[in-house]
């Protein structure tokens, strides 16, 4: 569609979900990738908590266990990290029968499809159908890319000798309301998303 469509219009009258979508691919394309990313992130269902500090994302990951009854529970865990943040809350990690969700960082957060980047360092060789169906992630501001390539391209500089495996992402955050082939072979995660500033 040209430009001056966008502005004018064209003679024939279109439908009012046709404009609306006219104008949010209008005012997408200036986004910031931080911006862009929160919007999607959003429209696919997940849950975002934006942290200035430390002692916030602690705050916050409290409030995630009060809110869902998560305290003195199981968890999966992979990254040593981040134990300590279970262990505060004892919470167990080790060898976990019924965990009730996932603590993981990721490798990046994905601004034109609001997904998040995973890499056997967060998820070791689980496929997202064998990961507990809610996730609590923990990333930063400066993961924010525009792009999976992108994405790929942070990994590969990132890890120079032991590139990791099962490089994959997780998009949707909730069920479909209508079954859409989009979905299709996707599993939906009740996500939450610490995000830390470090910019």
């Amino acid at each position: 569609m040209s430009l001056f469509r966008k502005f004018f219009g064209t003679g024939n009258e279109s439908s009012d979900e046709e404009r609306e979508n006219e104008m949010q691919t209008f005012s997408t394309e200036n986004m910031q990738a931080d911006e862009l990313f929160t919007l999607n992130f959003r429209k696919n269902g997940g849950k975002f908590l934006y942290c200035e500090n430390l002692t916030e994302v602690k705050n916050h990951f409290e409030d995630i266990l009060e809110e869902n009854d998560w305290f003195e529970s199981e968890a999966v865990c992979y990254e040593p990290k981040l134990f300590s943040m279970l262990e505060e809350n004892k919470l167990n990690y080790i060898k976990p029968e019924n965990p009730k969700f996932l603590l993981a960082s990721c490798e990046n957060l994905i601004a034109d499809e609001g997904s998040i980047l995973f890499s056997s360092n967060q998820i070791k060789q689980n496929k997202p159908q064998e990961l507990p169906g809610n996730i609590v992630i923990i990333a930063t501001t400066s993961q924010i890319i525009e792009n999976k390539s992108d994405g790929l391209r942070e990994i590969k500089k990132r890890y120079e000798k032991d590139y990791p495996t099962n490089i994959t992402t997780i998009k949707y955050f909730e069920k479909a309301k209508e079954e859409d082939f989009l979905h299709y072979g996707s599993v939906a995660k009740n996500l939450y998303l610490l995000l830390l500033e470090d910019l």
